[in-house]
């Protein structure tokens, strides 16, 4: 991308008023973004955004900026812009720039940048006629493609000099089911740090086919109940609460800051003792795994709760900084437009010993929720709500109706208390983060648990 000559030119510039620690981010990335409507390409959109970041560090402090002009010239001009908001005393020399390798643990046999749309546009068409046909109910699909190759290059001055090329391929699928006037929706969305082999190798009918079978189910759903109830929360996606709801306040971005519930309780029981809370970057070909985080630092597995007792926090270099600890390979971005902080890979919770079978049968009443929707937290104090898409009443240890209009309402450290079975089902779910730094590709994931008491809010048909 650039040469190592004028990447150590422009940290030397960006030093050059007290600065002590310099960072170089380029970014080449490639995407590809295609809608289905109606059985028809709606929309087709394939672009490439080329860019750098330059971030210096003063102690506690950062000044980030970036720019689209990869010339010698511009980017001295931006390491120079950056470096007057700097001002200390001593200079310091960059190291020398050392190329670091490492093992790539994402095979990719098929770039999806070398495969032909309309071979991409097929497999969309399959997984929208299975959703279709499903049930005579089903009104629409809509399928989203999407993949992307995105390259970078991370340099500083403490003489790193590491490249990686990412690859990922994502397919969601959404269907809306009808009867007169309600219109229940479904929606699946697999993703993986995969190429093109990702989708030749998906289950159509299993993904688009559950898509279909939740709106369809939703359209016979009674209205949720609402009050205090044991939930059981099934494995997959169900793990976003524990994402939302306790990640976040598991990253060095809240924590150093005292920002977070977890702040300053290391080694405290912060969960219930069935709980072992993980985030793992270095599962292979996983949606949210990488080999390098954002700062040039190789991912790890983070142990962040074990069996109940708070063990770690995801750290990036500068909060590392703060917290007076190192990186644990966790500082992620966007793009080069964010400077990178702390942030999730793939995170879940361990499997149990039980299996999906007990733990419904040893729940007398409450609430079996399948897949869960979209919500929102405060990661300061832990409260959350999330919209469940599919959930059933459970009553006498077997499942009954389902249940629409079930809404999830708690609090992040309390919820972790109050597990009081998990599963041995232990499976992931792909999607997309926001924080500080952007949007980011990650995982979520926990075996089929149970919370001995949570709020539902139930449907205003209930009301």
């Amino acid at each position: 991308m650039l040469s190592k000559a004028v990447i150590e030119e422009v940290l030397a510039v960006a030093l050059s008023t007290g600065g002590d620690f310099s960072e170089v981010f380029v970014e080449d990335r490639f995407t590809n973004n295609i809608l289905l409507q109606a059985g028809k390409v709606d929309s087709s959109l394939s672009g490439r955004d080329f860019g750098i970041g330059i971030r210096v560090f003063k102690g506690f402090n950062s000044v980030y900026a970036y720019t689209t002009d990869g010339s010698k010239e511009g980017l001295l001009k931006a390491a120079r812009n950056i470096a007057q908001a700097v001002k200390g005393e001593t200079y310091i020399t960059p190291q020398p720039l050392v190329k670091e390798s490492f093992q790539n643990i994402h095979q990719i046999p098929i770039n999806p940048r070398e495969v032909d749309k309309r071979r991409k546009v097929e497999f969309m068409k399959k997984a929208a006629e299975i959703a279709k046909d499903y049930h005579a109910s089903i009104q629409q699909v809509m399928v989203r493609y999407f993949d992307e190759e995105q390259n970078v290059l991370i340099a500083n001055s403490e003489g790193k000099f590491i490249e990686d090329q990412r690859v990922r391929s994502r397919l969601a699928i959404q269907a809306i089911a009808g009867r007169g006037n309600d219109m229940q929706n479904g929606f699946y969305g697999p993703g993986a740090h995969k190429g093109f082999e990702f989708l030749e190798n998906l289950e159509l009918e299993h993904y688009a086919g559950e898509a279909a079978r939740i709106a369809v189910t939703m359209l016979d759903a009674a209205p949720a109940p609402s009050g205090k109830f044991p939930v059981i929360i099934d494995n997959e996606f169900g793990g976003v609460i524990f994402h939302e709801a306790c990640g976040h306040g598991l990253e060095a971005t809240a924590v150093a800051k005292d920002n977070s519930v977890f702040a300053n309780r290391i080694g405290e029981k912060v969960a219930s003792d069935l709980v072992t809370y993980i985030d793992d970057g270095t599962i292979p070909n996983e949606w949210g795994s990488v080999n390098i985080d954002d700062e040039g630092e190789k991912v790890r597995k983070n142990v962040l709760i074990e069996n109940g007792i708070l063990t770690g926090y995801l750290i990036d270099k500068l909060n590392g900084r703060r917290m007076g600890t190192e990186s644990t390979g966790s500082g992620r971005r966007q793009s080069y437009r964010f400077a990178p902080t702390s942030r999730m890979t793939n995170t879940y919770i361990a499997s149990g010993s039980s299996t999906k079978e007990e733990i419904i049968s040893n729940t007398e009443s409450g609430i079996y929720t399948r897949y869960m929707g979209g919500g929102q937290v405060n990661p300061t104090t832990g409260d959350y709500n999330f919209a469940v898409m599919e959930a059933y009443e459970v009553k006498n240890g077997k499942l009954g109706k389902p249940l629409k209009g079930a809404t999830l309402i708690g609090n992040g450290p309390k919820t972790l208390q109050l597990v009081d079975m998990v599963g041995n089902n232990l499976a992931h779910g792909a999607g997309m983060c926001g924080s500080v730094s952007g949007s980011i590709p990650v995982n979520v994931g926990q075996p089929i648990l149970r919370v001995s008491e949570m709020t539902v809010g139930g449907s205003k048909e209930d009301e």
